[in-house]
C-alpha cells in the first residue's frame, strides 16, 4: 500500500543480551606420579610410627618390670632359678584335657603367671613330689597366689591315678607330645624335663628353670624367686586371667 511502512524484519527480532561465547579451556597440572608416591610413602611411615608409639605406651609397664627384676636388682642378690634368654614363646598348640578329654589351647592359659610340672601319668616319686612342692609354692605366695596357676603338662595317653585328681582341683592337667614339648620347653644338660619346675610369664614366655630335684629346703629359694617376680609385675598384672 502507499504510504504505508513496513517494518524491518530484522528490527523486529530481539537482540540476544547474552550472546553465546566460546568454551574456554583451563588446563590443571596434574601431580607427578613419583610426587604422589612420595606423599603416601611418608603417610605410612608416620602411621607406622604412630603405632609403634601406642605398642610402647602400652608394654611399658611390663618392660619397666623386667628391667627391675633383671637389671636393676641388689648388688650381691643371685636368682635360685634359672633365667631363659632369650625367653621362648608359648606354641599355638590345641592339647587334650587329661581330666576330661577336651581340647583346650595351650594359649589359653596366658594371662596368668604359670608354674608347670611335665611328668607321665603314672606319676612316680618324683612326679609326685614336683605336684606337692608345686601346690606348696602357689600356697606360699599368700595374697598373691591366685595370680600363679599350676599346670601339669602329661606326656603320655595313660590315664591319670584316680588318687591324684583331689589334690589337682584347681590346676590345669593337658596332654602333649615329648617331642612337641621339646620345642619349648627344655631341661639343663645331663637332666630330663621332669627334673624341673618351669615358669611362664603371663605373657606366655618361658622365662625361667628352678634347679633339677627340688625338696623342702631348696623349695623355700624357689618360693623367694616367685615372690620377687609378683613383687615386679605388681603394677601391671592383677590377680584371674586377664581377657
Amino acid at each position: 500500500m502507499s504510504g504505508s511502512k513496513l517494518p524491518n524484519p530484522t528490527s523486529a527480532v530481539p537482540r540476544a543480551e547474552n550472546q553465546d561465547q566460546p568454551l574456554g579451556m583451563t588446563i590443571h597440572t596434574l601431580p607427578k606420579p613419583e610426587g604422589v608416591a612420595q606423599a603416601d610413602a611418608r603417610r605410612t611411615a608416620m602411621g607406622r610410627v604412630k603405632m609403634l608409639l601406642v605398642l610402647l605406651i602400652c608394654a611399658a609397664p611390663v618392660i619397666a618390670s623386667y628391667f627391675t627384676y633383671y637389671v636393676l636388682r641388689p648388688e650381691g642378690r643371685r636368682n635360685f632359678g634359672e633365667l631363659i634368654q632369650p625367653q621362648r614363646t608359648m606354641p599355638s598348640w590345641t592339647l587334650q584335657s587329661a581330666r576330661d578329654g577336651a581340647p583346650q589351647a595351650l594359649q589359653t592359659l596366658k594371662g596368668q603367671w604359670l608354674l608347670v610340672v611335665v611328668a607321665d601319668a603314672a606319676c612316680g616319686p618324683l612326679c609326685e613330689n614336683q605336684l606337692y612342692l608345686q601346690r606348696q609354692l602357689r600356697e606360699g605366695l599368700g595374697r598373691d597366689k591366685d595370680r600363679l596357676d599350676r599346670v601339669w603338662l602329661v606326656t603320655d595317653t595313660a590315664p591319670v591315678r584316680t588318687t591324684l585328681w583331689p589334690a589337682l582341683s584347681e590346676a590345669s592337667v593337658l596332654r602333649v607330645s615329648p617331642s612337641e614339648l621339646a620345642q619349648w620347653l627344655a631341661p639343663e644338660a645331663s637332666h630330663q624335663l621332669e627334673d624341673h619346675l618351669y615358669v611362664v610369664d603371663p605373657m606366655g614366655n618361658w622365662m625361667m628353670r628352678f634347679p633339677a630335684n627340688l625338696d623342702k629346703s631348696t623349695a623355700a629359694k624357689a618360693r623367694k624367686d616367685l615372690e620377687r617376680l609378683m613383687r615386679a609385675s605388681a603394677s601391671w598384672d592383677q590377680a584371674g586371667r586377664q581377657k
